[in-house]
C-alpha cells in the first residue's frame, strides 16, 4: 500500500479487475479498516484460501475496491467483502467488481448478506431479499446440564462432508475441510450412531463467532450451540437464520441479544438449494 492511504480521491483508476494473491492481504486489511471494518486477518486469509479475491488499483498501486466470489461446486456461489476507498464512493466501483463475480459466477445460485448501506446496489444488480440474518452478541449464559455432543475427531470428516453436502445443496468440501485449521472446535451430533449435525467456533478480534451450525432439529442446534459457546469466557457472536425465531428466542434469554441484521439476498430471486431447515448458522456471512 503506498505511503498517506487514504488515497487521493484525483487519481485515476485502473480499469483492470485483477485477482489479488495472499500477499495482498495487508492492502486488503488497511482498505477494510478505511471503511471502519475491523482489520480480520484470520477471516480473510480462509477467504484468500477458499474464494477468488478480486481487487481495483490506482495508478500508483492503491487498492481502492475488492470483491470475493467463493465457489461451492458449479450450483452455488457467495459474494462478499464489496468494499471500495471512501475516496471513491460514487464512482461506480462496486457496480464493476460485483458484475465481475457475477459473470465469474456463470450460472451459479448467487447470493450475499447486505447490509443497508450496500441493499440499492444489489438491487439495481438484480438481487432479491429472501431473508434475514440477525446478529446475536453477549456473554453466553450456559444452561445446567451435561453435554448432549461431542467433539469431532478426523474420522467424523466424510459424515460431516455428507451432511454438509446435502443440507446445502452445494459440494462445500473445499471450505468443510479446511475447518479443522481454522475453527478453535468442532463438535458433532449423533442419532442411531450416525452424524446428524455439526458445529464449529472459531475467533475474531472481539468476539468468538458460533458457526457453521447445521442439524437435524432446532433441539440439536441448541445442544452444539450451548456445548460450543458454555467453553467460551468472553462475547460470543451468533448470526441467526431468520427462519428458527424458537433459536432466536433462546439466544436472547442466554445472555445473547440481537445486535443488528443484514439481508439475505439472491441473484435473480433464484431459490437456495439445499434443505434450510436444517441450516442453523452460516460458517461466516461471507460464506454461508
Amino acid at each position: 500500500m503506498a505511503a498517506g492511504w487514504p488515497v487521493s480521491e484525483d487519481l485515476p483508476v485502473i480499469d483492470r479487475i485483477q485477482r489479488l494473491t495472499l500477499d495482498e492481504l495487508p492492502d486488503c486489511l488497511a482498505l477494510a479498516q478505511d471503511r471502519e471494518w475491523l482489520p480480520e486477518q484470520h477471516k480473510w486469509r480462509l477467504l484468500f484460501d477458499v474464494g477468488s479475491v478480486y481487487g481495483l488499483r490506482n495508478e500508483v498501486g492503491d487498492l481502492v475496491g475488492t470483491t470475493i466470489l467463493t465457489r461451492y461446486g458449479a450450483q452455488l456461489a457467495a459474494i462478499s467483502m464489496v468494499l471500495v476507498a471512501a475516496h471513491y464512493g460514487g464512482r461506480g466501483l462496486g457496480r464493476q467488481l460485483m458484475q465481475h463475480a457475477l459473470a465469474e459466477a456463470g450460472d451459479a445460485t448467487v447470493f450475499l448478506n447486505a447490509t443497508e448501506q450496500g441493499r440499492p446496489l444489489y438491487e439495481k444488480l438484480g438481487f432479491v431479499s429472501v431473508g434475514t440474518t440477525y446478529t446475536h452478541v453477549g456473554r453466553f449464559a450456559p444452561p445446567a446440564g451435561p453435554a448432549g455432543s461431542r467433539p469431532a475427531v478426523p474420522g467424523d470428516l466424510p459424515a460431516i462432508l455428507k451432511l454438509d453436502t446435502e443440507i446445502n445443496g452445494a459440494d462445500r468440501s473445499h471450505l468443510v475441510q479446511r475447518l479443522p485449521g481454522f475453527a478453535e472446535q468442532l463438535r458433532v451430533v449423533e442419532r442411531g450412531g450416525v452424524v446428524s449435525g455439526y458445529a464449529g467456533a472459531w475467533r475474531n478480534i472481539d468476539n468468538v463467532l458460533i458457526g457453521p451450525v447445521l442439524a437435524e432439529t432446532v433441539n440439536d442446534a441448541k445442544t452444539l450451540i450451548a456445548d460450543l459457546a458454555g467453553t467460551i469466557s468472553g462475547p460470543v457472536r451468533f448470526d441467526l437464520d431468520d427462519r428458527h425465531p424458537q433459536l432466536r428466542e433462546w439466544a436472547t434469554q442466554h445472555a445473547v441479544p440481537v445486535r443488528n441484521s443484514t439481508a439475505v439476498m439472491v441473484h435473480g430471486a433464484q431459490p437456495l438449494p439445499g434443505d434450510r431447515g436444517r441450516w442453523f448458522i452460516p460458517v461466516m456471512q461471507a460464506l454461508g
